[in-house]
């Protein structure tokens, strides 16, 4: 094993990677209630047994898959789950707000995840990594990071409807919105403390009180042996049948924008912590780049069968590296430790809707970091960005946002005079974003 796994020359052994697998989990295994907890807002049968269960297991198996994939095929310390923003954009953007059937949506899912493997085999990917403007990219991640955030303030009760203002702030004496506050209030405190697994903890806490408290009733129990998912997995096949229901160019532009974040959230976290780890080289490269992108190609595959969002490289595998993890054991033993987590299911489910939502806000804290690497002195690149970054969460929907940024910057750049920096690639995606548009408002006239 250690062979395999090139301990020697990475410097490393059996112990630290344990360690390292162990402290990953810890920090990213959050992602079992606030997956489930977004998704269950738009998967959802008149009968179920016990569907926010399945949620669970569709989450962790998929997280154990990928996780499983990246270490043994990739080699790399990195895990593995449903990621952030695309979950909300799966159920509030294509389920609720395009009102498609949940099923189509994990087959759209599904063939992103089969467009990726196909980008993967090929230069495609390199090409669209270089293609799309880094401003772009940025903001989009800022961007997504305020739409999650809004989202844990809707569910904390902080942010409620209001039929003048449109949105105001909750009722301040409400249980449900005292326990987020407090939330947020420990979570936060973990995060500055620099506390290993803070927003795991900042859940489990909020729960815990709450459960003291009576806000929320106490979980059914801890262990249970768990049931297939047999409400999820292979939905995606059934949706099939029906993809029809979604038009063509409606189609296209939810496959991009899964493609899309998904692409380049694993870039830009594969990037930051390989350089890390120490993993790239000196024409700053990650070696077996292909590998890691195929286990993540996969894992939204198989994500998909199994009744989940878009799987993604997790930046919280940073906190294994720091604790010596470097070789593809780190993600076997958290992959192993996802597989696990399925018998906590009872314990799990009883965690109130209200408790993840220090997470989410957390979550958009870290997202928000990639603004300092947007020109704001350059008008050409920051309106683009800004109207990208404000319109994902006012829109509430991460694929207006990226179209008001992919159409506002080949114009502004064309207007700054400086046409030839803009990719043809850039220039074919804002005239399908804009033809979208042109459909929608004569759908919306006629």
């Amino acid at each position: 094993m250690g062979a395999f796994f090139q301990w020697e020359s990475l410097n490393t052994s059996w112990q630290t990677e344990v360690l390292a697998g162990a402290t990953t989990f810890i920090t990213m295994a959050y992602i079992l209630v606030v997956n489930p907890d977004i998704l269950s807002n738009a998967i959802f049968l008149q009968e179920s047994r016990d569907l926010f269960g399945e949620l669970v297991i569709a989450t962790a198996f998929s997280a154990a898959i990928a996780s499983l994939i990246m270490g043994c095929y990739a080699k790399y310390p990195f895990a593995l789950a449903p990621g952030m923003g695309l979950n909300a954009y799966f159920a509030f953007s294509i389920v609720l707000r395009l009102g498609i059937d949940w099923r189509v949506a994990l087959t759209a899912v599904f063939l992103e995840g089969l467009i990726f493997i196909g980008l993967t085999l090929s230069n495609i990917r390199a090409q669209m990594v270089t293609a799309i403007p880094a401003c772009i990219k940025q903001s989009t991640a800022a961007g997504i990071g305020l739409f999650i955030t809004y989202i844990g303030l809707k569910n904390g009760g902080l942010i409620v409807g209001d039929q003048i203002t449109i949105t105001t702030l909750g009722e301040l004496n409400s249980p449900v919105t005292l326990m987020a506050i407090f939330g947020i209030l420990i979570t936060s405190a973990f995060m500055v403390r620099r506390i290993r697994g803070a927003l795991l903890l900042g859940i489990l806490a909020t729960a815990i009180l709450a459960w003291i408290l009576g806000v929320a009733p106490l979980p059914s129990g801890i262990l249970a042996f768990p049931q297939w998912p047999s409400d999820l997995f292979g939905q995606a096949f059934v949706g099939l049948a029906n993809l029809n229901q979604i038009p063509f160019w409606e189609l296209l532009a939810i496959l991009f924008v899964l493609l899309f974040v998904d692409l380049f959230d694993t870039v830009g976290t594969l990037a930051g912590i390989g350089m890390k780890a120490g993993l790239i080289n000196d024409r700053g490269e990650l070696p077996r780049a292909s590998q890691a992108f195929m286990a993540d190609a996969v894992g939204t595959t198989m994500g998909a069968i199994l009744g989940t969002s878009t799987v993604t490289t997790y930046i919280e595998s940073a906190s294994g590296i720091s604790e010596g993890g470097r070789s593809g054991f780190t993600s076997v033993v958290c992959a192993l430790l996802f597989a696990l987590s399925i018998f906590f299911i009872p314990l799990i489910s009883g965690i109130p809707p209200f408790a993840t939502a220090p997470a989410l806000v957390i979550i958009g804290v870290l997202m928000m970091g990639s603004v300092r690497s947007i020109h704001w002195d350059d008008p050409a690149e920051s309106i683009p960005s800004f109207l990208t970054l404000v319109f994902i969460p006012l829109s509430f929907s991460i694929a207006e946002g990226l179209a008001i940024g992919f159409i506002t910057y080949p114009l502004l750049k064309s207007f700054q005079g400086k046409m030839h920096e803009v990719a043809p690639a850039v220039w074919a995606i804002a005239a399908i974003f804009t033809l979208r548009f042109v459909l929608m408002a004569l759908q919306i006239g006629g």
